[in-house]
């Protein structure tokens, strides 16, 4: 069986800085995995059924949301059968997961965090509370590996939103730095930037632990299908001359 291909799904964009961040990171992929095909979900395609419908053999796509809610739970899978591709292997999610807190810690110290300054973890925000768990998930992690209190907050859709809280806790006179959880940069991150922090974070983007971690969710995906093919070939029933 030849190696599957990856399928990256994304949400879409129409920032152009945007879609470059997720081609560039499909790039970055490449090397581990072999050529890397991106399908979006929203916005601009090609549209995860297209792409599907355009690669043979077994597939594994890898949904590069930070949090999974509608878009995971409920279009990619619709997707999937839409294109009548019967070898796919959806993985977990990019986020939220503790190597993505590690990125996010990092990314802090590079603007100047230190430990004891608060952190704002900054979200798209979503109508769904699959993933409003997801970002308090990550939320509760960023904390693990910072050491530090961490508060969430929205950009777009829940509450709180950034631009009302941060400048609440900067009231207390501490330093507050946000934790930028957004993939790619956009009008979301712009936003960010002016909410009156001490310190906002560059989106999660094109760091080497970010793309570390697709190759691990493109790993896990082959390890699935190879383990399916095994047990596949286990139970079929003899051929051979009787």
């Amino acid at each position: 069986m030849s190696d599957p291909r990856l399928v990256l799904v994304a949400h879409g964009t129409r920032n152009p800085a945007g879609v470059e961040v997720i081609a560039a990171l499909a790039d970055a992929v490449a090397p581990h995995v072999g050529p890397v095909r991106v399908a979006f979900v929203d916005v601009l395609g090609p549209s995860p059924s297209e792409v599907l419908r355009d690669v043979d053999g077994p597939v594994v796509v890898v949904p590069a949301f930070l949090a999974s809610g509608y878009h995971v739970h409920a279009d990619v899978p619709r997707e999937i059968a839409e294109s009548g591709h019967d070898d796919v292997h959806v993985t977990r999610a990019l986020g939220p997961d503790l190597d993505l807190a590690r990125v996010l810690r990092d990314r802090l110290e590079q603007i100047g965090w230190t430990t004891g300054d608060r952190i704002v973890l900054a979200a798209a925000g979503s109508s769904d509370v699959r993933a409003l768990d997801d970002v308090h998930t990550a939320a509760d992690q960023l904390a693990a590996v910072t050491g530090s209190a961490v508060t969430v907050a929205y950009v777009a859709t829940g509450e709180p939103r950034a631009a009302d809280l941060v400048p609440t806790l900067k009231t207390t006179g501490e330093k507050v730095f946000v934790a930028s959880y957004l993939l790619a940069p956009g009008l979301f991150h712009t936003r960010l930037q002016s909410a009156g922090a001490d310190g906002v974070t560059e989106p999660l983007g094109l760091h080497g632990g970010v793309v570390q971690l697709l190759v691990d969710r493109y790993r896990e995906g082959v390890d699935v299908i190879s383990a399916a093919a095994a047990r596949s070939r286990r139970e079929r029933p003899d051929s051979g001359p009787q």
